[in-house]
């Protein structure tokens, strides 16, 4: 029996149900495997008091430190998160924070390996982590962890020291594994391990009657990510000035909503473009399968849910050359990988409203993104690390 402690910042909770949701996936995953007993450890940074108690951060801190979530045994301590720093003391404060909460957890579950599902700062915790209790570890790295962590002057220097460190690397994609290769990591320990999609919930439905649910007429177009700068939504949301009779639903939240909102209206858009908020991933399908193209202009991705999922419901996806979009859209029927540039997505967009592949065809794109495969590709690699 393995027995795996999960250690993952990106994760669900009551307050926060789409947050990592992808993480919790393979998780879960992981635990239901045969031969693997999993604890997770999901590590929550909160800035001092009062500024804990105010905001969304009194939600946080009012979650439960130990909790059973959706059937794994789960922790989810406090650290320090200071404000002001850039990240600089995140790991270390996490790894205070961890070492005597670990060291009453190995009481019960002698862990055989940690397996941190993100780089920053779960996978600088854990190597010292592991370090500490004589056991190997494993770094996942996923997109914003390494474009963004692993090249700011605060935290770079930790991110690099903690991959050239670890025991063996996961990369979601090639792409991603090559950017890893370029800040010093050993490729040899790299393994490059995909996300899935559950091609059950996830799959193409009668486009007309998916729209008829949402109330929309004619041409849709869905944006699923985050409102923060780095997935470039003014991007697609200036190239629907040039597709008259075009909707875009733009699903997630940021910080970024009041600058998009106040571009919508002074392109007069108001009457085509919305800011429709957090989507549930449970209801994503019905916003895939409702949409004639799946659009998202980030500057930087691993590879991105939103392309698989677009793909798995038979939705083609426009996307720049960022991270794994190449190993994604391999066929024209997928989509199209374009300039980051309004007038490159506005015709990418017309051209695949105005000559629609078969939702079949698209699908293809994503037979490979299983969660069964996820899982054990994450086992394999887990118990070579043990092993040796």
């Amino acid at each position: 029996m393995l027995r795996v402690l999960t250690l993952s910042s990106l994760y669900p909770d009551a307050s926060r149900p789409n947050f990592g949701v992808f993480v919790e996936r393979q998780t879960l995953g992981l635990a239901a495997h045969p031969d693997v007993e999993l604890k997770l450890v999901a590590p929550i940074g909160v800035p001092p008091w009062p500024l804990s108690r105010m905001g969304h951060y009194a939600a946080l801190s009012a979650l439960p430190a130990h909790e059973v979530w959706k059937g794994v045994e789960t922790w989810r301590p406090r650290f320090p998160n200071l404000p002001g720093t850039g990240g600089r003391f995140h790991a270390r404060m996490l790894t205070l924070r961890l070492k005597p909460l670990l060291r009453r957890i190995r009481r019960d579950f002698a862990f055989d390996v940690i397996d941190a599902s993100f780089f920053f700062p779960d996978g600088v915790a854990a190597v010292a982590l592991s370090r500490a209790f004589g056991v190997p570890v494993s770094i996942k790295a996923r997109g914003a962890d390494i474009h963004h962590w692993g090249h700011s002057s605060a935290t770079g220097g930790q991110v690099i020291a903690a991959g050239v460190a670890a025991d063996g690397l996961l990369a979601v994609s090639d792409s991603m594994r090559t950017d890893m290769v370029a800040l010093g990591m050993d490729a040899a320990k790299i393994r490059v391990h995909r996300t899935g999609v559950d091609l059950d919930r996830f799959a193409p439905r009668d486009r007309a009657a998916a729209k008829a649910a949402l109330g929309i007429a004619g041409p849709l177009v869905a944006s699923v990510g985050a409102l923060i700068p780095r997935k470039g939504h003014e991007i697609v949301i200036e190239a629907m000035a040039a597709l008259p009779g075009v909707r875009l639903m733009i699903a997630g939240e940021g910080p970024e909503r009041p600058r998009l909102a106040a571009q919508i209206a002074r392109l007069g858009l108001s009457d085509r473009v919305t800011l429709i908020g957090s989507v549930a991933h449970d209801t994503l399908p019905d916003l895939l399968t409702a949409s004639d193209v799946m659009a998202l202009a980030s500057s930087s991705e691993g590879l991105a849910n939103a392309w698989v999922e677009a793909l798995a419901s038979g939705t083609p996806v426009v996307i720049p050359d960022a991270g794994g979009a190449r190993e994604l859209v391999t066929a024209p029927d997928h989509g199209r990988i374009v300039a980051r540039t309004a007038a490159a997505f506005a015709e990418a967009i017309g051209g695949l409203i105005a000559e629609p592949p078969s939702s079949d065809a698209v699908r293809t794109g994503a037979a490979g993104f299983t969660w069964e495969a996820n899982s054990a590709a994450l086992y394999d690699h887990l118990v070579g690390l043990v092993r040796g």
